[in-house]
């Protein structure tokens, strides 16, 4: 199935894009009265099975309770009150729900994709799959339109505004004028390299750690499923890497110095390489046209905000959108960008601090090796230090920053 239904000339909001953000949208956009269409340029399969990311601050899990998405994470998904740090042979336990008084939720991006779509369809409201979207044009306009391409025809949306929240490469981006876009980026000199396994997890909670050789994370997908991740120079090809060789690093990599650490080893199902950058885009707005997740900013996996900060972004677009359509106010529309942008570059930072903590740069400055072991040993020995850790991974209510 392409479409869940007919899709309409006119709305009052396109939507670019069918990952987390846009769909997450549409939903919050339809609690406040407001009708949205979605386009997605890859099929609904692809979409749905894409591995991304696996853990939800407090705030993305009360936006799937709010648009009733939430039966299945609260029946499968795994409530994780704390996570681990290991550093030179050691372990240190950051424990959220005491220093917080939150958790976080372990339920994969795919899911929650999924989840969003079933009930979308069960909605009947517009949704297109394979809908290639070739333009957006007038946003500087009142009248601003998506053109795209739908079995082999051309066609063309008409709406009051436009979300671009078809990622960084997206169309949606290309609208605004370049002379008009400041952006930031870092690239890092490491990837990623994860694996999913038919095994259950070698720890109830997820441990990241700064081995010798790298950085390594343990996390999982399910009881009975591995999700893990070493670090890897850039370039590097998963074909490359045996199971075992990943198996071995992993182990090295987790080893605690009184040898109490082991590491279950099972079936790899899954292996891919994820370059690691940073990137913001501002403004978010331009005339019609908003950014959302992806679209405007990417951040590197290790703090687990990628997901988080395009919920987050469209939780307060979606706020400002249905009280511009309720009452013609643009004050909350007006601050969009500006709003989104504080907690953008907040995660920014926090997943800056916990790549460059965590990962060994083979080439980098032996100064730069002692902060990050420094900042280490501060989150061992400071109650406080743990709870700002805590604070920013666990994530900040809407209007905190």
């Amino acid at each position: 199935m392409s479409a869940v239904s007919p899709v309409p000339e006119r709305t009052q909001v396109a939507i670019v894009g069918a990952g987390p953000a846009g769909l997450m949208l549409s939903h919050l956009l339809r609690l406040r009265g407001v009708d949205a269409v979605v386009l997605e340029a890859r099929p609904r399969e692809r979409v749905e099975t894409r591995q991304r990311a696996g853990i939800l601050e407090h705030g993305t899990v009360e936006a799937l309770r709010e648009v009733g998405a939430d039966a299945r994470m609260d029946a499968q998904g795994l409530p994780h009150d704390g996570f681990e740090v290991r550093f030179s042979g050691r372990g240190v336990r950051v424990d959220m729900q005491e220093l917080t008084g939150e958790r976080v939720m372990i339920w994969a991006q795919t899911e929650v994709t999924k989840d969003l779509i079933a009930l979308r369809l069960v909605q009947g409201e517009p949704l297109l799959f394979d809908a290639e979207v070739l333009a957006v044009e007038d946003v500087e306009t009142d009248a601003p339109r998506v053109r795209y391409r739908h079995d082999g025809r051309e066609h063309v949306l008409h709406a009051d505004v436009v979300v671009g929240a078809d990622g960084s490469y997206g169309p949606a981006r290309r609208a605004i004028p370049e002379r008009l876009v400041r952006r930031f980026e870092r690239i890092y000199p490491y990837s990623w390299l994860g694996i999913l396994a038919d095994v259950a997890p070698s720890s109830h909670e997820l441990i990241y750690a700064r081995g010798r050789t790298g950085f390594a994370l343990a996390s999982m997908r399910s009881p009975t499923v591995t999700r893990a991740y070493i670090q890897v120079p850039n370039g590097a090809d998963a074909a490359d890497w045996a199971d075992e060789a990943i198996w071995d690093e992993l182990s090295v990599r987790f080893a605690l110095d009184d040898g109490s650490f082991t590491l279950a080893r099972g079936p790899v199902t899954d292996k891919s390489v994820t370059p690691m950058r940073s990137m913001v885009t501002e403004p978010m707005r331009h005339g019609r046209l908003f950014l959302a997740g992806d679209a405007a900013h990417i951040v590197p996996p290790t703090g687990a905000k990628g997901l988080n900060l395009a919920v987050a972004d469209v939780r307060v677009l979606a706020e400002a959108l249905g009280e511009w359509f309720a009452t013609k106010d643009e004050t909350l529309i007006d601050a969009y960008s500006d709003s989104a942008l504080r907690r953008v570059w907040r995660a920014s930072h926090f997943s800056w601090t916990m790549t460059t903590m965590l990962h060994v740069d083979p080439d980098g400055d032996p100064f730069d090796e002692r902060l990050a072991l420094s900042h280490l040993h501060l989150i061992e020995a400071s109650e406080s230090a743990r709870r700002a850790l805590a604070e920013n991974y666990r994530g900040f209510a809407l209007g905190a920053l």
